[in-house]
């Protein structure tokens, strides 16, 4: 489990790239912005993400005596729909709207995600109950107050659905400038439904998101695997490294450099990518966040 001594927020606002999922505060409280809309969620709720996107977060409240705790669940689209299959009352899809909310978690929900949390201490019976607990947490999201808006996850024929097949290809092939008629298709909309209908989900049109992607993959690269400013920029798809340092600089509020070494200089021994890294090896698709 993610811990965090002291709050991020408003002097550094994170982007990072959401996965559909649900991110759980176990202690402490965390924030989200999502273009204009801003999502705050604290010890006994979650924030619930429909599709890949890039937003700024960070802790709000965290303290040495205190500190922030954190976890996120994958959503497994498969077992997702497997589930409301199974359904006698399915929920109702609901009108369109941002792919972000915040869920207050029912006790049958947080019981779920302990007895996940507790599965680390047993790795002999992870192979036996994780599937199971998954499911579980999967109804008890479908069933709940939210369930219409979870549902378009994996409803086929949902704008939701459909605007995630988009954004797999622009994550696909990240490196390319994809044409928005191209996107369009994969959505299998017209241009001006896609642009209307993507913006509606994500917040910005689909220029920008594939931008927003590809400084956060370079940016990856230079922390992870120590790639200079200009191999990132080129292996990202930019063809100006001046204008990638421009960029980025806009987005993080650092150059590239600068915000590299404050980024490895706030890493703590329980937040290194080793530690995430021993639970996903653990529990597949659970994260420390």
């Amino acid at each position: 489990m993610f811990r965090a001594s002291h709050a991020a927020l408003p002097e550094r606002p994170q982007m990072m790239l959401y996965k559909p999922a649900l991110c759980v505060v176990a202690q402490g409280a965390k924030q989200v912005s999502l273009g204009d809309e801003v999502f705050d969620y604290a010890e006994g709720s979650a924030l619930v993400v429909s599709v890949e996107l890039p937003a700024f977060g960070g802790v709000t409240v965290a303290s040495p005596a205190k500190p922030y705790m954190g976890i996120t669940i994958e959503l497994d689209t498969a077992l997702m729909r497997e589930v409301l299959e199974q359904m006698e009352l399915a929920p109702k899809p609901t009108g369109e709207k941002l792919g972000v909310f915040v869920e207050r978690l029912s006790d049958p929900l947080q019981d779920c995600i302990v007895r996940l949390v507790q599965l680390l201490k047993t790795p002999d019976a992870i192979s036996v109950l994780y599937p199971s607990i998954m499911k579980e947490i999967c109804f008890w999201l479908l069933a709940g107050p939210n369930g219409g808006e979870v549902s378009k996850i994996v409803r086929v024929e949902s704008h939701t659905r459909r605007i995630a097949d988009a954004i797999y290809l622009v994550r696909k092939d990240f490196t390319r400038d994809i044409p928005v008629e191209e996107m369009a298709d994969a959505a299998r909309m017209g241009v001006s439904s896609f642009h209307q209908h993507f913006k509606t989900l994500t917040a910005m049109s689909p220029l920008q998101f594939q931008k927003h992607l590809r400084l956060l993959e370079a940016r990856r690269l230079m922390v992870t695997q120590a790639m200079t400013v200009s191999n990132a920029a080129l292996h990202v798809g930019y063809e100006s490294v001046s204008q990638f340092s421009r960029e980025y600089a806009r987005m993080f509020g650092a150059s590239p450099k600068r915000d590299v070494e404050m980024l490895k200089a706030r890493v703590a021994p329980n937040e290194t990518p080793g530690a995430q890294a021993k639970v996903r090896d653990a529990l597949p698709g659970v994260a420390v966040t």
